[in-house]
Formats: C-alpha cells, structure tokens, sequence
C-alpha cells in the first residue's frame, strides 16, 4: 500500500453557517473560523474541509451556488478566504474546500442566460425537455427533497432538471463547454493553494441518454419515483472523473474525496484505485442507510451492530487492496453519532468516545465533523417551525400537509433523523447562544449547550475533546493505525465490535462494547496475551481477572504480544 499524505490524515469539518459568528449577525462566517483556528490546532487535525462558503441564495444553505468565485456575503469576502487559507498554512492544516458541480443556483449567471431562450449559448449547460402531451412532466423522476424533479419555466415553457430543490438545476456535463469551465474554476481555487476538494454528489453528473422513466408495475399513472438508476454511477461517470483527473487534478498536490450516494464496493473501487486517475476515496452511505426502513430515511427502523458491523466489515475487506476508506458516522447531512449509535444520556461520554475509537482504528482516513470531538447531541425542538432546513420542511409538507400523516410520528422521525441536528451552532461555552454569537443565531441552539461545551471540555482532562486528541496523536505516531490489515473477530456476537488490526510484526487489537451492560468476551487464546492497554475510555485498567469483560460501551485498544 501506498504511503501518502492524505491516508495519514484527519479530517476536521466546518459547516460555516453554525461553526462562529464574528460580527453579531447570527450567522457563522470566516472571521469567525480564523478566530477558533488555535483549536483546531489544538485537537491536532490535518486538515479542515469547508462547507460551501461561496456566493448563494441559500435555498439549500450553500449548496445552491450562484457564483463560484466569489464568497457569500455572509460569510465575508475574498479577502476573508484568503487570511483564513493562510492561518491554517502557518499551524500546518490544510484547507478542503466543497466542490457542488453536479448543480447549480437557478441564479447564477449560466442559469439566466440558460433559461432567457432555446437558442442562447449557454441552453445546452442545463438539462432542458420539452413536456409530455396534456402538459405531463418529461419523466416520473422525484426529487431527493421531495415532488417531481421537473420544473416548468416560463421563458420557454420547457422543464429543467433537478434532482434536489427547483432552485438547483443540474448542470449537463454531456456539454464539453460546460465541462471545460468547471475544470477552470477548479484550477482559480486549485492556483489560490486549496489542498482538497470535496465533490458533492459527484457520482449523478452522468445521466443515462433519453432520461427514461422508472418502469415498475405497481406505479400508478402520474405518480413519481426515485430514479436514482437512471442518474447514479451512470454511463460515463468514470469518463468524465478521468478527464478531470487529467485537466485539472494531476497538476496539483491536492486530495480528493468524492461524495458517492447508492455506491457499492465495486463503485468505489473503480472511483479510487490509484491506477484508474479519478480520486482518491469515496463518501459512502450504506452504513448511513443502517436505521431506514422501506421508504427511505424518514421510516426509522432499529439498527442492530451487527448490521452496522457487517456493513463497515464489507467496506474494510473490499478496500483493502484497491481503493480507500473514508471513515465517518456524521456530518452536515446526517445525525449526530452520540445520540444515533451510542447512547447520549447516562453513556454520553464513553459511548462518544467508543465511537471515536472505531473511526479512527479502521482503515481509512477518519473525518470528525464540528462538535463530534465534543460529544454534541442531537436536538428535539418541540415545533416544526424552529428547523430550517429544506429537506425537513418538503418532506413535513409532503407526508403531513398534503398526504395526512400523523404529525407527531413525523416529528419523531425528524428529531431521529433530521438534517438540523447537526447544524445547531457550536457549542463553545455556557454563556448566552454558547459563545456562539452576540446577535440572535440563524437556527436555535441545542439547550444543552450549558452542560455540553468547548470550555467544559478544555477544563476536564477526561474530556471526549481530549480523548480525540490522543487518537490523533496514536495516530500520527503509530502507522499500523493507517496501513495495518484489518481482520474481524466475533462476527455474530451482538454487543461487540472486536478486530485487529497488524502491521510488520506489529499486532493490535480493538473492542469495542456498543451496549450499556456488561459484555463478556470469548477470544482465542493468542489474543489473551496482551503486552498493554494503548488506549481506553475507562480512566481505570480492568483488573486482571476482568479482562474478559468490557464495560458499558467500553473501548479498548491494546496491544499483542
């Protein structure tokens, strides 16, 4: 295996919006990030990916981008970025900066010109089609965030594509035009001395040809499906990604990481094996998909470890040879992990920590999102009118307004699974907003930001803030947590995660208890002879006679013979 920067990495990443607010507005901006760059520095972090900071209307919090050299006003300026991108280069971070090229703002400048006529220059860097007879949609494609994927304009009376909100019209990458201008805004970012880029959704830039509707028999005259076969790891995905590779990406030093939705194994070894230049690891979702049951995320199912086990068991030993893991259980988009996959009560220290363990000894590079290494929660606002988010708010429609679902299990389901959880502001003290602003903040704070705080970390030496840090120092000091082999033990037990992970003569091993009881471990025998415990999230070692026994949502990493 390859020994490169970005496999030793750790991923810190900021959603702007909620990370710190400088001027009193409510909203996150870049003076605020540099003013919080000592901690960062702090944890020990390689590298910080932004959240889209570029210029937006906010339909969907930046991912809607209208001009893609520039920043948002909210955010600050240019100049802004560019003191930010040094202050991270003088403490020895990186800057990986979102890349959103599968859509755009229905503002940006391409997008008006696009729509003015069927004949304009720049018709062809959207998907455009006329409708179906007695004014039908072009297809039966849904939208990700809910209603069709179609959106009449006025102008010319044709539909556009969007796979997400009406305001994100796809760009149509079978347009060399369009392709060639991406790849030279990617080069004005990429000449400002970016280190990474984070490509969001980049695997639904290639359509299948003729759009074809879903064909299924149970589907109704009118009614919408998914589509996602259709615009998911598509026909010339890999063309194109190679062609990036080559215009753009080799003439730099520079990570990337795409995200990958609905891709398998064998998707992202073709998207990351070195040998195919397209990039260098992927964001997968099946582990994500753990807790939704028919109908997608908002039907919450219990998750069971052993599905999530076998889930990351199956990435583990598919990437081992070819391709790379990236390693998360939260980010913008998702819950929080303490309150997912541990337990954010009585365990909410241990279990964070647990979690922490298992991302940073699998194989891959671990990303921690803003808050993780402080065991944030989720939130359980009692109104829909306190979430912002977009994706909530169609789907409250959708089920609720218009379909006459009961309010409070949608609520429920929107306290478990919403993208608001994660997007609460930071949490930094237990004074007014959490030090988070002076003014009123965009989106309402978690309440139990006066028990859960970066001062409150700092001052406590058993900390889940400093728990990460020694992670990441083992990490840097120790290359069998990056490059080791990785094999399982205990596949059927239903409370413990245990592997080991052995590198030149070197053998460690990891349990990991995911439950809040006592949990007895039945290994080989040349797995007892462990020569030290490397790190724990129990302040005091298990007696000798215990060692058998994990505590609850206790993890262990220690060494063998």
């Amino acid at each position: 295996m390859k020994r490169t920067f970005w496999k030793e990495a750790v991923v810190y990443q900021i959603y702007p919006r909620s990370f710190q607010d400088s001027n009193g507005d409510g909203v996150g901006d870049l003076q605020g990030i540099i003013s919080r760059l000592d901690y960062l520095q702090k944890l020990g972090v390689d590298v910080v990916w932004l959240s889209p900071v570029y210029k937006s209307p906010n339909d969907d919090n930046g991912y809607d981008i209208s001009d893609y050299e520039d920043i948002m006003d909210e955010f600050g300026t240019l100049k802004d970025w560019e003191e930010l991108l040094a202050g991270l280069h003088e403490r020895g971070m990186k800057l990986m900066m979102d890349l959103v090229i599968n859509h755009s703002s229905d503002e940006h400048a391409w997008f008006a010109e696009s729509r003015s006529s069927k004949d304009n220059p720049y018709r062809d860097y959207y998907i455009w089609r006329p409708g179906g007879p007695e004014g039908a949609l072009p297809n039966n494609w849904s939208s990700i965030f809910s209603g069709p994927a179609w959106e009449q304009d006025e102008a010319t009376g044709e539909y556009y594509l969007h796979l997400f909100s009406r305001k994100q019209p796809d760009l149509n990458w079978e347009n060399p035009q369009l392709r060639e201008a991406l790849y030279k805004m990617m080069a004005f970012w990429l000449d400002k001395g970016v280190d990474g880029l984070r490509m969001d959704v980049i695997n639904l830039i290639s359509k299948v040809e003729g759009l074809p509707s879903v064909q299924h028999e149970d589907l109704a005259l009118g009614e919408l499906a998914g589509g996602g076969e259709y615009y998911m790891n598509g026909p010339r995905v890999h063309e194109y990604l190679q062609e990036m590779n080559r215009e753009v990406l080799s003439k730099y030093d520079v990570m990337t990481v795409g995200e990958t939705p609905g891709a398998t194994v064998e998707d992202a070894i073709l998207y990351t094996d070195e040998d195919r230049h397209e990039l260098q690891m992927v964001f997968q979702f099946e582990h994500m998909d753990v807790d939704s049951g028919q109908g997608g995320k908002w039907n919450v199912v219990p998750w069971t470890l052993k599905g999530l086990r076998d889930i990351l068991h199956k990435w583990q030993v598919g990437l081992a040879d070819k391709g790379w893991n990236s390693l998360y259980l939260n980010n913008h988009d998702q819950p929080r992990m303490v309150s997912r996959f541990g337990d954010d009560g009585k365990y909410r220290v241990q279990s964070a920590k647990m979690l922490a363990t298992l991302l940073h000894t699998l194989k891959g590079t671990p990303y921690i999102y803003q808050g993780e290494e402080i065991g944030m929660t989720n939130v359980k606002f009692p109104v829909l009118e306190d979430y912002k988010d977009i994706e909530i708010l169609n789907m409250y429609r959708e089920k609720v307004t218009e379909g006459g679902a009961d309010h409070d299990t949608i609520l429920q389901a929107i306290h478990t699974k919403g993208r608001d959880n994660a997007r609460t502001p930071m949490q930094w003290d237990a004074s007014a907003n959490a030090g988070f602003t002076t003014g009123t903040p965009w989106l309402k704070l978690n309440p139990r930001y006066t028990e859960i705080n970066v001062e409150q970390a700092l001052a406590d030496a058993d900390s889940v803030f400093y728990y990460y840090q020694e992670l990441i120092r083992l990490r840097k000091q120790h290359p069998i947590m990056v490059y080791g082999d990785y094999e399982l033990l205990l596949p059927e037990h239903e409370y413990i995660y245990a592997y080991t992970r052995t590198l030149e003569g070197e053998k460690w091993l990891i349990l990991l208890n995911f439950s809040d009881a006592p949990q007895t471990v039945d290994l080989p025998d040349e797995l007892n002879a462990v020569t030290g415990t490397i790190i724990g999230n129990y302040s005091e070692e298990p007696a000798a006679m215990d060692r058998s026994t994990l505590r609850p949502y206790e993890a262990r990493v220690c060494r063998i013979g």
